[in-house]
C-alpha cells in the first residue's frame, strides 16, 4: 500500500495513468503565467507531454487586467479552451453559468490519484454545490512585510505575533518621519483590504447564511474609521497626493515605509530590489487575526471534446512533482500541496528569515465574500470606500451607501 505523502500520491497516479487518445491537441488558456513564468510553463507542459505521448499542450497569455474580459468573450461564443485558469473570485460566476466540467466522474475513475495532495482548504475553494469543479493550482496571501533598518534606526521593536492595531499604530507613529518623507505604515483603502481588514475586528459584509447585508455595523464603521484614521488623523500613512504616483510596493523599496500590508507574490520582488533588511510578520489584528487567502485554479471547459485528457493536464499542472518544483524554483506564488516537504524547498529560501509566517497565516485565513455579481458588488463598495477616504462621507454613511447597493444586486 502506498504512503499517503506527496511523493507517493504521485507515484500511484503515474502507476495507473488512463488511456488517452493519440493526437489530440489541449488549448489552456492562463494570466499567472504572463509574463514572467512562460519559461517555467513550457518546461511544465514538456514534462506532461513526456509521460503522455500522443497529447500536446497549446496556450494563449493574458494579462490579469483582460483576461477575464476575453475569457468570458469566448465562452459565451462557446469556443472557450479547453482548460482555462481561474481565481476564487470569478470562479462562482463561471460555475453557476454552467461552463466548467463537474471534475468529479473523472476523479472517481482515476483510480491512481488522490486528491489528498492538495491542501484541502484550497481544493474545496473549486468546488460548488457538492461538485469539484477544478483542481486548485497555487496559492497566496497577505502578510506583513516590515523594514528591520527603519525599526532598528528609531529603536522600536520588530513585529510580534500578539500585536494589535494598537501596538501597530504606537510603532508607526514613531517611525514615521516627515520630513523625511517615511511613512509608519500603509495599506490600501480598497475593497480587497476592507473585507480582511473588518474580519480583524470581527465583522463581515454578510451574514453567515448571506441573507442579510451587515456591513453598515457599527465594527465595520469602527473598523473603516480606524483605516481613514490612519492617513487623515494620525498621518502615519501617506494620501494618494503625498504617494503622488507611486505604489506603496515602489514606496517600500525606497525605504519610505515601515510597515506594509501587502502579498507574498511580491517576496521575489524585494529581495531582489530592497536594499535593506526587512522581514515579514503576522497582521495584527483588533479582536482577533485574519488573513487573505487567495486561489488560483484550473478548471475543464464544459464543452471540451477532450475532457479526460484535459483533466490529465490541470491534474499534472497542479499537482505533479514536476510542476510543483519548477514553480517553487521560480518563486510562481505557492503550489497547494498538502506534503509539508513538498514546499520544504520554498521555506528554505534565506530572504525573508520569517517565511513560515505564510503557512501560519493559513490558520487564520479568510476568503472574499464572493456572490454572483462579484464584479458589481466590489465595484460599488469600492466606490463607497473611495469617498470615505477622501472625506466626501463619514465612513458611517459610506457604508450605509455600500449596504443599500449590495442589496440592489442582491
Amino acid at each position: 500500500m502506498l504512503r499517503r505523502t506527496f511523493t507517493g500520491l504521485l507515484l500511484a497516479t503515474a502507476l495507473v495513468s488512463p488511456v488517452l487518445a493519440e493526437d489530440v491537441t489541449i488549448k489552456y488558456m492562463t494570466f499567472s503565467a504572463a509574463p514572467n513564468y512562460l519559461k517555467e510553463l513550457d518546461a511544465t507542459i514538456a514534462a506532461f507531454e513526456t509521460e503522455h505521448p500522443g497529447v500536446k499542450v497549446t496556450y494563449e497569455t493574458a494579462a490579469w487586467d483582460a483576461y477575464f474580459t476575453k475569457l468570458q468573450t469566448v465562452v459565451a461564443a462557446r469556443q472557450a479552451p479547453d482548460a482555462f485558469e481561474l481565481n476564487y473570485e470569478n470562479f462562482v460566476t463561471y460555475a453557476e453559468k454552467g461552463a466548467l466540467l463537474d471534475l468529479g466522474p473523472l476523479v472517481t475513475a482515476d483510480t491512481g490519484f488522490d486528491v489528498g495532495v492538495y491542501n484541502p482548504t484550497a481544493l474545496a475553494a473549486f468546488s460548488e454545490a457538492g461538485r469539484q469543479y477544478g483542481l486548485v493550482e497555487s496559492f497566496s496571501n497577505v502578510v506583513l512585510f516590515y523594514n528591520k533598518d527603519l525599526f532598528d534606526a528609531a529603536g522600536v521593536a520588530y513585529p510580534k505575533a500578539n500585536w494589535t492595531w494598537k501596538e501597530e499604530l504606537e510603532a508607526a507613529q514613531k517611525l514615521t518621519d516627515a520630513g523625511k518623507g517615511v511613512w509608519g505604515d500603509f495599506a490600501p483603502i480598497q475593497f480587497w483590504e476592507f473585507y480582511k481588514t473588518i474580519a480583524q475586528n470581527g465583522g463581515a459584509i454578510f451574514n453567515a447564511e448571506k441573507t442579510e447585508v451587515t456591513i453598515d455595523s457599527a465594527r465595520n464603521i469602527e473598523t473603516l474609521t480606524w483605516m481613514v484614521d490612519k492617513v487623515n488623523r494620525y498621518k502615519v500613512t501617506p494620501s494618494d497626493a503625498e504617494m503622488a504616483g507611486q505604489s506603496s510596493e515602489d514606496l517600500f523599496k525606497a525605504g519610505k515605509i515601515a510597515m506594509l500590508r501587502t502579498g507574498i507574490w511580491l517576496l521575489g520582488d524585494f529581495t531582489e530590489n530592497a536594499p535593506f533588511n526587512w522581514d515579514i510578520a503576522l497582521e495584527p489584528g483588533n479582536t482577533q487575526k485574519a488573513h487573505h487567502f487567495f486561489a488560483n485554479g484550473v478548471a475543464v471547459s464544459a464543452n471540451s471534446a477532450h475532457p479526460r485528457e484535459a483533466y490529465e493536464w490541470v491534474k499534472f499542472l497542479t499537482s505533479s512533482k514536476a510542476a510543483v518544483d519548477l514553480r517553487i524554483a521560480a518563486g510562481w506564488e505557492l503550489p497547494a500541496v498538502s506534503d509539508p516537504a513538498a514546499v520544504q524547498g520554498y521555506l528554505d529560501q534565506p530572504v525573508p528569515e520569517s517565511r513560515e509566517v505564510v503557512f501560519q497565516a493559513l490558520d487564520t485565513a479568510i476568503v472574499p465574500p464572493v456572490i454572483g455579481n462579484w464584479n458589481q458588488l466590489t465595484d460599488a463598495v469600492g466606490k463607497e470606500l473611495e469617498a470615505a477616504k477622501l472625506g466626501l462621507k463619514t465612513p458611517e454613511q459610506a457604508l450605509k451607501d455600500a449596504k443599500t447597493a449590495i442589496e440592489a444586486l442582491m
